[in-house]
């Protein structure tokens, strides 16, 4: 193996993003793969993101036709969308925009502004699992690949989320999977491998305090991490709100799980499970981890799966 190796940090998806490339191959050297992962990531955050008015997101979502033609990567995210929406029983909605700017989360905020977990937890309402909508408007929603076309009720709004990170590392995946190895950090949501199987370490950090909690030694495929704890803030009534909805509420779930991370062999996977298993709650959270992962509880209590 080329003992070469290349970076890129940069802010990417409200947060932080990284690359990482080692050794020469279809992407070129590992410092031009790099930075075509990095230029591909910074393209992806001005098209997807709900945040920009200008994105093919915030376009979809206030284009009055019920059928609109939609770009590849677009049509990917909506069959992901679609995808989680299914394998969740309706827990992962990504059409609960509205509901995520009525609890607070109507334009990006630094995650600085995120009050302490033990102090929103204390403050949060009783525990209980999350639920689908009692009428899921995702099940309406067809995505016509061939033509190149969602078709959807005028006035549905989808947002990115979480999946579209795990997309993103997925696609990458494919341009640098035949590099002796590589990593991609989407805000947390990280895919990595490599035609050399080089093991990496990847590290679950408390919520509560970020000292380290288990160290998993992987390979290859991926690891999504979701949690109530960084995206969070104090809502206008004075109450702890964060970004993952109870769909069944439109509120934010409060389920005794504080955190998940996910393992799975595609990013896209990863982020379903992650978030599927922290709205399950602690009853059906480490059931849903079907690849392995680890869940923080109220208490602070790790369980490793």
């Amino acid at each position: 193996m080329d003992g070469s190796e290349s970076s890129e940090t940069f802010p990417c998806f409200g947060g932080s993003a990284s690359v990482l490339v080692g050794g020469n191959g279809p992407g070129g050297s590992p410092s031009v793969a790099a930075a075509l992962a990095k230029r591909r990531l910074l393209e992806w955050h001005r098209q997807f993101s709900r945040f920009e008015p200008d994105s093919e997101l915030s376009k979809l979502n206030g284009d009055p036709a019920e059928t609109v033609p939609v770009s590849p990567v677009m049509a990917r995210l909506i069959g992901a969308i679609l995808d989680g929406a299914r394998i969740s029983g309706g827990l992962v909605d990504c059409s609960l925009v509205g509901e995520l700017e009525r609890a607070g989360y109507a334009e990006h905020f630094g995650l600085d502004r995120a009050p302490p977990v033990a102090a929103a937890l204390a403050r949060g309402p009783a525990r209980a699992p999350a639920g689908p909508r009692a009428v899921p408007l995702w099940e309406i929603v067809s995505l016509d690949l061939r033509a190149g076309t969602v078709t959807r009720p005028p006035g549905l709004r989808f947002d990115s989320g979480g999946i579209a990170k795990g997309l993103f590392g997925d696609i990458l995946a494919g341009l640098l999977e035949m590099h002796p190895s590589f990593a991609v950090d989407c805000g947390g949501d990280i895919r990595f491998g490599g035609a050399a199987g080089l093991t990496r370490s990847v590290d679950v950090a408390s919520p509560f305090d970020d000292s380290m909690l288990h160290r998993f030694e992987l390979t290859s495929g991926a690891v999504a991490t979701s949690g109530i704890g960084r995206r969070s803030w104090i809502d206008a009534n004075g109450h702890p709100a964060h970004h993952l909805l109870d769909a069944a509420t439109g509120r934010p779930a409060f389920t005794g799980v504080v955190q998940v991370t996910a393992i799975a062999p595609s990013g896209v996977e990863a982020e379903i499970l992650a978030k599927t298993a922290l709205l399950r709650g602690a009853a059906g959270a480490a059931a849903t981890l079907r690849h392995g992962g680890a869940l923080v509880h109220d208490d602070g209590r790790l369980e490793v799966v």
